[in-house]
């Protein structure tokens, strides 16, 4: 069994996942993570060089090598629900939570985050929030078992939210 965090940027799944890990003594995985070292390349390089597609991808071969692991908390880009085959990869081993936030929360988390390319052309950054999320929020919601709003829990909090309603073996 493996723990999938899914949402988008901001969101904490990052920083929940190094928690979990560390309380079951399972490994953190972080499918983002997985793809820099596969294309010895930072996210924007990947994209501004070869492209979007080209990143999904490479996050695709990346949830297909996960599949048959276990004991895995696995970090999952934020767009990771754009490609059906990698939630099907990821599903039938892993209990999939869907971590959210509002879009005051996200822009206030990530406003600094240089790591990852603009995900549509010619909006500011809180309009790009929105527009992502009204497009991918379906996807979330047709693939999480379950959904924690984190806006006001500390990471701490989420984990235990998480461990009480998984009951992982240890």
């Amino acid at each position: 069994m493996n723990l999938v965090l899914i949402g988008y940027r901001g969101t904490g799944k990052s920083t929940v996942a190094e928690l979990l890990a560390t309380r079951l003594g399972w490994r953190a995985v972080s499918t983002d993570a997985q793809i820099v070292e596969k294309a010895q390349k930072k996210i924007p390089d990947i994209v501004s060089g070869e492209g979007w597609e080209h990143f999904r991808d490479l996050e695709t071969e990346v949830c297909l090598a996960l599949k048959e692991q276990d004991c895995l908390v696995i970090d999952s880009g934020g767009g990771i629900i754009l490609r059906p085959e990698n939630m099907e990869a990821l599903k039938p081993n892993g209990l999939v939570f869907w971590l959210t936030a509002t879009v005051s929360t996200i822009t206030r988390r990530i406003e600094d985050d240089t790591q990852r390319p603009a995900l549509t052309a010619g909006k500011t950054f809180v309009e790009e929030i929105q527009e992502v999320l009204t497009e991918r929020t379906p996807k979330y919601q047709a693939v999480a078992d379950h959904t924690i709003a984190t806006d006001d829990l500390s990471p701490e909090e989420i984990a235990s939210h998480i461990l009480t309603i998984a009951r992982p073996p240890r």
